[in-house]
């Protein structure tokens, strides 16, 4: 069931969306060769619970970490692991959900380690203005497959594919709530968007046919091919007149 969120939810889902903003810059400041993803995880968690807030991760169906962390191939859910080591040329995946006050703020970010390949440049470019192209669309009136269709055409027209094992989700006093906010999808189809919803828009981008393996851990999701993975996610709140994203920096350009 889709829930509309009041005024006084939304300010609440706001204050944790500031803590995800926080620990975005921790975590963009640590990302170094040499790094250990069991590390960055530690500063994660440091940061939320210096802001009076907890992980929405950790303990969800058993998770063990703070954060997802996911490198290169891993497109998703990512374990943070002092095996893993950040290597120069590496991009990684921070995927950060926060709860504060019972409510809950998802974003995610790819950043290079160090200095990247070109393609790998491009990969996280695209897959963040696919985000873009998305949210735009975002207000009352608009059906959810409008913005499905905006993520996979695309992306789709620059060459990448979507993995359709995973989509975006609703969000509030739950981290994964209705409705399921697919990556690829048909406009004019699917639930309408009304003022007071909360969705999670987030492009999971793949280099290669988009196909992925979930390793014995039950957790980590690796593209089959072995090829590049990107990731971006931001929460975003249905306006009267169109949209909010209560996850976004504003030094970050959009």
């Amino acid at each position: 069931m889709i829930t509309l969120k009041s005024n006084r939810e939304i300010s609440l889902m706001k204050e944790a969306g500031e803590v995800v903003k926080k620990v975005f810059e921790a975590l963009k400041e640590a990302t170094r060769p040499g790094i250990s993803t069991l590390e960055l995880d530690e500063i994660a968690e440091k940061v939320m619970i210096e802001n009076d807030s907890i992980s929405g991760s950790k303990g969800y169906y058993d998770y063990p970490g703070a954060i997802c962390i996911s490198v290169n191939e891993t497109l998703v859910h990512g374990i943070p692991s002092k095996k893993i080591i950040l290597r120069e040329g590496d991009i990684v995946s921070y995927d950060v959900v926060v709860k504060k006050h019972g409510y809950y703020a998802d974003a995610c970010r790819t950043y290079p380690v160090g200095t990247i390949s070109s393609e790998a440049k491009r990969l996280i470019e695209v897959t963040r203005s696919s985000f873009y192209e998305a949210v735009k669309l975002v207000k009352p009136g608009v059906h959810l497959g409008d913005i499905s269709e905006a993520v996979q055409k695309y992306n789709e027209s620059h060459g990448y594919n979507l993995s359709r094992d995973y989509t975006g989700h609703g969000i509030g006093k739950e981290m994964h709530e209705d409705p399921a906010v697919p990556n690829v999808g048909k406009a004019g189809t699917g639930p309408i968007l009304k003022e007071g919803m909360c969705i999670c828009i987030e492009p999971m981008v793949c280099q290669g046919k988009g196909e992925t393996r979930v390793l014995g851990d039950g957790w980590t999701a690796k593209t089959k091919d072995g090829k590049l993975s990107c990731h971006y996610e931001n929460t975003v709140v249905v306006t009267s007149d169109g949209y909010e994203i209560i996850t976004l920096d504003k030094g970050e350009i959009n």
